[in-house]
């Protein structure tokens, strides 16, 4: 018989094996210690911790039951230690942080509310289909200048696309693997952005 402990990750209530939950506190404790020294490392760490509720969710997962070990190392497989992300080499020669076969990412489509105009729709499909924004524009002004139709169907985008808000999200979009890595450096982006755009 095990035990069973409940845990708020990310937001999210998860009832978790004492091992796995022992296993996921010390990977959890090695990615903070891995980020200190950051000003940006406690958003960092929430991201990590939402991406990682993301993954365990029901809805990713099929998970009727407590978290196992083994769906704790299976985390760890698709989002990296973050030993590997400091510039190492592994065994074969190749950088150790190279995203693992289940930590590839998928491209979703997002509107991408930091690069938009109105909505994001049209910054979001040239992330999605990897084609410079400026044309995605051009095709639905002329759209709406020949039939209205252009308006119609940006219209109904806005409100059917989701919004590219969380990190996690944001990396999808373009399609990058969601991994501490990649988390930890487009937050720091993040930060620079803010800090340029104020002047700090």
């Amino acid at each position: 018989m095990k035990k069973t402990i409940t845990v708020n990750l990310g937001g999210t209530v998860f009832s978790i094996d004492e091992d796995a939950y022992d296993l996921l506190r010390v990977y959890l404790e090695k990615i903070e210690s891995h980020f200190t020294g950051n000003a940006d490392r406690q958003e960092i760490i929430n991201d990590i911790e939402a991406r990682i509720a993301e993954l365990l969710s029901p809805g990713n997962h099929s998970l009727s039951h407590a978290i196992t070990l083994k769906d704790v190392e299976e985390i760890i497989v698709i989002m990296g230690e973050p030993a590997e992300f400091a510039g190492e080499t592994g065994e074969t020669g190749e950088p150790v942080g190279s995203p693992a076969p289940g930590g590839r990412s998928r491209k979703r489509i997002y509107r991408d509310v930091d690069n938009r105009v109105l909505g994001g729709v049209c910054s979001g499909l040239g992330a999605y289909l990897s084609i410079d924004v400026v044309w995605i524009r051009i095709i639905f002004v002329i759209l709406a200048l020949i039939a209205f139709s252009g308006v119609l169907v940006y219209l109904l985008l806005w409100i059917v696309v989701p919004p590219a808000v969380t990190t996690a999200q944001k990396l999808e979009m373009k399609g990058e693997p969601v991994n501490i890595h990649n988390i930890g450096r487009a937050v720091r982006e993040e930060f620079e952005n803010v800090r340029k755009n104020f002047k700090i």
